[in-house]
């Protein structure tokens, strides 16, 4: 017997383009290239999985006449494909072998799967806390930037995420530069860390990016982290090693405080990345009183030298040399006209902060060494 139901092309696109990034990696598992849909009288889940990260989203459907709620699998990619080329309402079908879909004159015809090869997926959600939508994404865009996609140490490669009684925490480094945003807005009474791969926090990202939810909360799903808003529960596997033990190296004890012009120095660091032409050479910023002279000498390309006005430094005269894009990148994340940084001597860290918004931002960069090209 044959049951229909009917959507409305824009959403039901929305929702097979979160899940293309999951259903088209390749797996172990033929089944995870499908996306499940479990079909009621009312309403429509659709399931993606890659082992790793799965989603599952639900959407209303304008119209059904399926009275026993059914189940079977579709190719992710070619659902997607045809759907994205469709207008208007759409009337999908099943015959038990096929889904019909028909939108105005166009009629297609895609092959199904039985429900039962598609590999078990996660439930039993203990929500934790939640917390403002647009809030969490803020606090990933400041940090997200620094994980690297393949370092040698597996733990580098992720986000960790800490909730105490004081408050929520995000960290992420390379092991040149760290990134941490934190907030006393949201806590939790038990203590709790996870380490989020990359790959998960950037997802996570993209779905709220075009979600329209105002709430998300966070929970745990076995030896899964869960993302859940009212029309969709994000799960991602964790990091088991453990991430680096970073307190030592944001101690700002005997660092002296100055400020710089966040525009001003921003400009400087284009103009000395200009002049790096794919080479790691590191530029000398020479910090004395109220000025900072940048300097960088790449002996292929030519010379930067530029003196930037700085307040409140009361260090010893110093020469540090930094990577330009290390720090370009971080400080993009900084909306402050005058930025706040620490600095102890050349062998230690430079560290800026900024509180904002509920949110305190710290961007740490280590000093590197000078190479053969300078």
């Amino acid at each position: 017997m044959e049951c229909r139901f009917l959507v409305e092309q824009k959403p039901f696109m929305n929702i097979l383009a979160a899940m293309q990034p999951i259903c088209t990696k390749r797996t172990t598992l033929d089944a995870t290239s499908s996306i499940l849909f479990h079909v009621g009288h009312k309403e429509l889940v659709l399931k993606s999985t890659d082992l790793e990260i799965s989603l599952q989203a639900s959407y209303l459907v304008k119209e059904s006449d399926i009275d026993i709620p059914q189940d079977f699998l579709v190719s992710g990619r070619r659902i997607f494909e045809l759907i994205k080329e469709l207008e208007g309402d759409i009337e999908i079908a099943n015959t038990g072998q096929q889904l019909i879909v028909k939108a105005g004159k166009v009629r297609l015809t895609l092959n199904i799967k039985e429900a039962q090869e598609f590999p078990p997926f996660p439930e039993r959600i203990e929500n934790l806390m939640q917390i403002d939508a647009s809030f969490l994404l803020g606090m990933l865009n400041k940090v997200a930037f620094v994980i690297p996609q393949n370092n040698a140490n597996p733990a580098l490669n992720g986000l960790c995420l800490e909730i105490s009684e004081k408050e929520l925490k995000m960290t992420s480094t390379d092991g040149h530069c760290l990134a941490q945003v934190r907030s006393e807005k949201y806590t939790l009474g038990e203590s709790k860390s996870w380490l989020m791969p990359r790959r998960a926090v950037f997802e996570l990202k993209k779905l709220l990016e075009g979600a329209q939810e105002n709430t998300i909360f966070i929970g745990v799903c076995g030896n899964q982290l869960v993302f859940s808003g009212e029309s969709f529960n994000f799960f991602t596997k964790l990091l088991a090693d453990p991430f680096p033990q970073y307190a030592a190296i944001l101690d700002k004890k005997d660092f002296s405080a100055a400020t710089v012009d966040r525009a001003h120095l921003v400009k400087t660091l284009r103009r000395s990345a200009c002049l790096l032409s794919g080479q790691f050479i590191a530029t000398k910023f020479g910090f004395d009183q109220e000025l900072l002279n940048v300097s960088m000498h790449n002996k292929e390309v030519g010379k930067l030298e530029e003196e930037v006005p700085m307040q409140g430094f009361t260090g010893a005269t110093l020469d540090v040399r930094f990577y330009a894009p290390y720090l370009l990148s971080g400080l993009q994340a900084f909306s402050d006209e005058q930025l706040t940084f620490y600095l102890k001597n050349a062998a230690k860290p430079i560290i800026f902060e900024t509180t904002a918004s509920d949110t305190h931002l710290l961007y740490l960069v280590m000093p590197v060494a000078p190479t053969n090209a300078q």
